[in-house]
């Protein structure tokens, strides 16, 4: 169901050494991630009690879809023909840095695969195959088959993302991403294989917003992986202090923390425990 993708379009596949010049956009748009969410990203990963609390609302869905019973992370779509189908997360955000993961296989996505943010108002059903997020003023949505951006888009045309993609390029999205939502600033983004891939909307400010995606592959089976969230309030000495200790030490070195010349308990703190 909705198994063919539009042809006359340039595929880039980061990993595909033929693109490797496109690695500086990258880079560049990897300086341009928020220092909260680095500290985020720094952080221990939500336990599996909060991956629930901010997980698919079964009763907030199209009737295509599912919460599976053994897997509270994950929804089933039903193979229906000519039919698009959403659900929202139980968690709507109004304040505060929150980045959540979304598992989708490549295979399993078709014509239209949409990721994003909506309000409780936006619609999660509409007959024929589209992108149901983004299509109208109540949500904004990724669709990773065409890398464009999409609010209310029975109005306004889609927008290549990541920006540095010519209008008829798509961008090669792997089975699982992050979105960041910044209810702070009012802005959403994605991250792929660890590339922050700047700003996608601005303007969010101010309203209520729930995880969503839209689906037309029969079938399939999503996933949403809470990471964490970040008050807004400022953040403490203390967790700069750690934070820049982590840095300078790099990901690769953590396990050595406990060499430092440190009384246990402050070792403990840099380890998160």
């Amino acid at each position: 169901m909705g198994q063919k993708v539009p042809g006359g379009i340039k595929t880039i596949d980061m990993r595909d050494p033929a693109f490797s010049p496109l690695k500086l956009e990258l880079q560049a748009l990897s300086h341009t991630k928020p220092s909260r969410l680095d500290l985020l990203l720094d952080m221990p990963p939500a336990g599996l009690d909060m991956q629930v609390q901010h997980s698919w609302n079964n009763d907030d869905r199209s009737l295509n879809i599912f919460v599976k019973d053994d897997n509270k992370l994950v929804f089933h779509r039903h193979p229906v023909a000519q039919s698009t189908d959403a659900i929202r997360g139980r968690v709507g955000y109004t304040r505060g840095l929150h980045v959540w993961e979304i598992s989708w296989a490549m295979r399993q996505r078709g014509t239209h695969a949409v990721v994003g943010v909506a309000t409780s108002e936006a619609p999660l059903h509409s007959v024929g195959y589209t992108a149901l997020v983004g299509s109208n003023a109540e949500s904004w949505g990724w669709d990773l088959c065409r890398s464009k951006l999409y609010h209310d888009g029975k109005n306004y045309p889609g927008k290549s993302y990541p920006a540095f993609l010519e209008p008829d390029d798509t961008f090669i999205i792997p089975d699982s991403l992050l979105v960041v939502l910044d209810m702070d600033e009012g802005t959403l983004g994605y991250i792929v294989d660890g590339h922050y891939l700047g700003v996608a909307f601005r303007g969010l400010k101010g309203r209520k917003l729930y995880p969503v995606v839209s689906a037309v592959w029969g079938h399939c089976e999503i996933r949403i992986r809470y990471i964490n969230g970040l008050d807004p309030e400022p953040l403490s000495l203390m967790d700069l202090c750690r934070r820049s200790v982590r840095v300078a030490l790099g990901r690769d070195r953590l396990s050595e923390i406990h060499r430092l010349p440190l009384p246990v308990s402050l070792k403990n703190y840099l380890l998160y425990q």
